[in-house]
C-alpha cells in the first residue's frame, strides 16, 4: 500500500499509507471472514455420530447453527464499527449534539450535519468529514440554542442579540452561523469621518438599543457600568477624552511613556474589555492598530467603538484569542481580566495573552482591582511564573462611589526571550 499523488488544478490530494484507523477496520474484517469460515467448517465436519443417528435431520441442524452464528458474527461487526467511530471521534477532538431531542429547530440539525470530504480523509489533518464550528457548552444550553436557531430561512433575523450573548457567556462560543439577514440601522450621514470620529459623541441613531434598559446615551452617561466605564460615552465633556494624557493618581500612566518603552516599536495592540474603546482611540492617534474586545453587557458597547473608527471584537474572555502567536506588540487590560476571582481561570487567560504578544512586546496592566491582598499576591505570583520583565510597577488605592478605599494595581511588563 504505497503512497499516490493525485493533481488536482494547483493542488495536490495525497492518499498516503494506511492510518491506525484504518488498519484496525481491515484487521477485524478480516479476522470476521476467518472466523466465519472456522465456524462454518466446525458446523459441517463435526458430530459424525448424529450425522449416521439423524440422517434426516442433519441438513436442519447444520443450517440452524450456521444461521446462528453468522447472526452473532453480523451483531459483533456492527458493534465493533460503531466502536471505531467512536474512537475516531475522540481521536479527532469532537463530539456531536444529539439531534434526535424533541423540539430540535431544522436549522440547527442543517448546520450541524458532518459533511464527508470527497477525495476521503485528508492526509495532513487526519479528518474525514467538515464538522461544524460550535462550542462545547452548547451542549447544555441546547434549548436556548434551538431558539436562536428558530428562523425564517432567507428573512430577517430575530431581533435576539441578547439571546445570542446569553449563549456566549454560557459558553456556547462560538455561535452557530445562521442564514437569515441581521437587523440593520440606517446611519448614513449620521457617522463622523476619521479621525474626527475618535472624539466626536456618537448618536443615538446609529445604535441598536433593543433588550436594553437605557434607551439612549445620556441615561448610560449616568451610570457606572464598571470600573473601567463610568461616563465613558461622554466624549466631550467627562474625564473619558483625558484619559491615559492626564493622570489623576498615580497608578495612571501615560500613554506615550508606555510607548516610549517598548523595544522595537508598537504597532499593533490588543485591548481586553475596553470600555467604550479610548486605548484604542488615543492609539489610533499614534498609528497604532488596536483590536478592543467587547459584550453588549448592559450598553451597545460593540457598536459605540465601531462608530468611533476602531475595531471592536465580539467575544468573551473565556474563548481562546481568535489570534496567531506573537502577532502583538501590546496587550492592554484593566478589571477585564478579572475573571471572577477563579485563579485557574485567570492563569488559562495569562497564558493565552503570552501566547499572542510577541517577545520583547509590552503588557500593560492598567488599574487593576485587588479585591484582597490574596488577590495581589496571586496575580504577583503568577506573573513572575512567565519572568516578565517589571518595567514599572505600582500599588495605589483609589477611593469608590461610596467613600471607602480600594487597593489597585498597574504594571507594564515585558515579555522575555525564552530558549
Amino acid at each position: 500500500m504505497g503512497a499516490v499523488s493525485l493533481k488536482i488544478g494547483d493542488g495536490t490530494a495525497r492518499f498516503k499509507r494506511a492510518t491506525l484507523y484504518s488498519s484496525a477496520v481491515n484487521f477485524l474484517m478480516l479476522l470476521s471472514v476467518l472466523t466465519t469460515n472456522l465456524f462454518a467448517f466446525y458446523a459441517f465436519t463435526s458430530s459424525p455420530t448424529d450425522r449416521h443417528s439423524h440422517p434426516l435431520h442433519l441438513p436442519h441442524k447444520n443450517i440452524s447453527v450456521i444461521s446462528e452464528q453468522l447472526s452473532l458474527i453480523l451483531t459483533q461487526i456492527d458493534f465493533s464499527q460503531k466502536k471505531l467511530a467512536q474512537m475516531e471521534k475522540e481521536l479527532l477532538g469532537y463530539q456531536t449534539i444529539d439531534l434526535s431531542r424533541p423540539n430540535i429547530a431544522t436549522e440547527l440539525k442543517i448546520f450541524l450535519q458532518h459533511h464527508p470530504l470527497p477525495l476521503g480523509k485528508d492526509s495532513r489533518t487526519g479528518i474525514s468529514e467538515m464538522v461544524a464550528s460550535v462550542g462545547h457548552s452548547c451542549e447544555k444550553s441546547v434549548d436556548l440554542l434551538s431558539q436562536y436557531m428558530n428562523y425564517k430561512l432567507n428573512g430577517p433575523c430575530p431581533d435576539d442579540w441578547n439571546l445570542g450573548q446569553k449563549l456566549i457567556l454560557r459558553g456556547c462560543e462560538p455561535l452557530p452561523r445562521r442564514r437569515c439577514f441581521a437587523k440593520s440601522i440606517p446611519k448614513v450621514g449620521l457617522l463622523q469621518s476619521f479621525p474626527i470620529s475618535l472624539w466626536k459623541n456618537v448618536s443615538d441613531k446609529v445604535l441598536s438599543w433593543s433588550g436594553l434598559g437605557c434607551k439612549n446615551l445620556d441615561c448610560l452617561n449616568g451610570k457606572k457600568l464598571n470600573r473601567d466605564c463610568a461616563g465613558c460615552f461622554d466624549l466631550v465633556n467627562g474625564f473619558e477624552n483625558q484619559r491615559f494624557i492626564k493622570a489623576r493618581s498615580k497608578i495612571d500612566f501615560l500613554i506615550d511613556e508606555v510607548i516610549a518603552l517598548g523595544s522595537g516599536g508598537i504597532r499593533t495592540g490588543f485591548d481586553l474589555g475596553g470600555g467604550g474603546g479610548t486605548f484604542a482611540a488615543r492609539m489610533a492617534e499614534r498609528n497604532v492598530t488596536v483590536v478592543t474586545s467587547t459584550l453588549n453587557i448592559d450598553a451597545p458597547f460593540s457598536e459605540f467603538i465601531a462608530a468611533r473608527g476602531v475595531f471592536p471584537l465580539y467575544m468573551s474572555l473565556e474563548h481562546r484569542f481568535p489570534f496567531f502567536d506573537n502577532v502583538f506588540d501590546m496587550i492592554h487590560a484593566g478589571s477585564g481580566l478579572n475573571v471572577g476571582g477563579r485563579p485557574e481561570k485567570l492563569e488559562f487567560l495569562m497564558f493565552d495573552i503570552d501566547r499572542v504578544l510577541r517577545v520583547g512586546g509590552l503588557f500593560w496592566l492598567d488599574n487593576f482591582y485587588c479585591a484582597g491582598d490574596e488577590t495581589k499576591r496571586a496575580l504577583t505570583r503568577l506573573i513572575e511564573r512567565f519572568g516578565y520583565k517589571k518595567l514599572k510597577w505600582v500599588v495605589g488605592e483609589k477611593m469608590n462611589g461610596s467613600g471607602k478605599s480600594e487597593v489597585y494595581l498597574s504594571a507594564v511588563l515585558q515579555k522575555p526571550v525564552r530558549v
